[in-house]
C-alpha cells in the first residue's frame, strides 16, 4: 500500500526557495535561469547529427554550430540539474507515478494533444521573445529588464486566456 503523498510547499515557502535558486544560479554560473535556451542547442545538435551541411547553412541554427559544440553549454548541466532535483523531489514527496492529468470530459489523447498544442506555442513564443518564462520572465525581471516584465505580463495575460477558454473543455 502506497503512502499519501507529502502536501505540496507552501506558495511564499516556494518562491522564496525559487528566489534563492536563481541568486545561487546568478553566482555560480553568471547567468540566470534558464531552459528553452537547451532545447534550442538541443535541436541544433540534433540536426547536426542528422544533416550537417544543411544545419550549417541554416541561419537559425548555423550559428549555434559555428560557435562549437552547442550541448557544452552552461544551460545544458542546469537543465539536467533541474531534471535530476525535481526527480528527487518528487520522490521524496511521493509524488512518483505514470499518469495523464485530465478533466471528466476529456480523453487522455485529447489531453495530450492540448498539451503537446500549448508546448509547442509556449516554446514558439519562448524563441520568439527571445527567452522562455525562466529566462526572460524570472531571470529577466530579476536585473530589472524591461522585457523580463513585458514578458511576464503578455505570459499571465495569453495565460488567463487561454485558461478561460480551455476550462469549459477540461471540466
Amino acid at each position: 500500500m502506497r503512502d499519501a503523498p507529502k502536501a505540496f510547499w507552501s506558495p511564499l515557502a516556494a518562491g522564496t526557495a525559487l528566489g534563492l535558486a536563481l541568486l545561487l544560479t546568478f553566482v555560480v554560473t553568471g547567468h540566470g535561469l534558464g531552459a528553452s535556451g537547451f532545447v534550442t542547442r538541443f535541436a541544433a545538435q540534433a540536426n547536426d547529427w542528422v544533416a550537417p551541411q544543411a544545419t550549417a547553412d541554416n541561419s537559425y541554427f548555423g550559428p549555434f554550430m559555428a560557435a562549437g559544440s552547442p550541448l557544452l553549454s552552461w544551460i545544458t548541466w542546469e537543465v539536467v540539474g533541474v531534471l535530476i532535483g525535481a526527480w528527487l523531489g518528487a520522490k521524496g514527496a511521493g509524488r512518483i507515478s505514470v499518469k495523464v492529468e485530465r478533466g471528466p470530459r476529456t480523453t487522455s489523447g485529447n489531453r495530450l494533444v492540448y498539451a503537446l498544442l500549448g508546448g509547442a506555442l509556449v516554446g514558439f513564443g519562448a524563441r520568439l521573445a527571445r527567452g522562455c518564462t525562466s529566462g526572460l520572465g524570472l531571470s529577466g525581471s530579476a536585473t530589472l529588464a524591461v522585457a523580463g516584465f513585458v514578458f511576464l505580463i503578455g505570459f499571465f495575460a495569453a495565460g488567463f486566456a487561454v485558461s478561460m477558454m480551455m476550462r469549459r473543455i477540461w471540466q
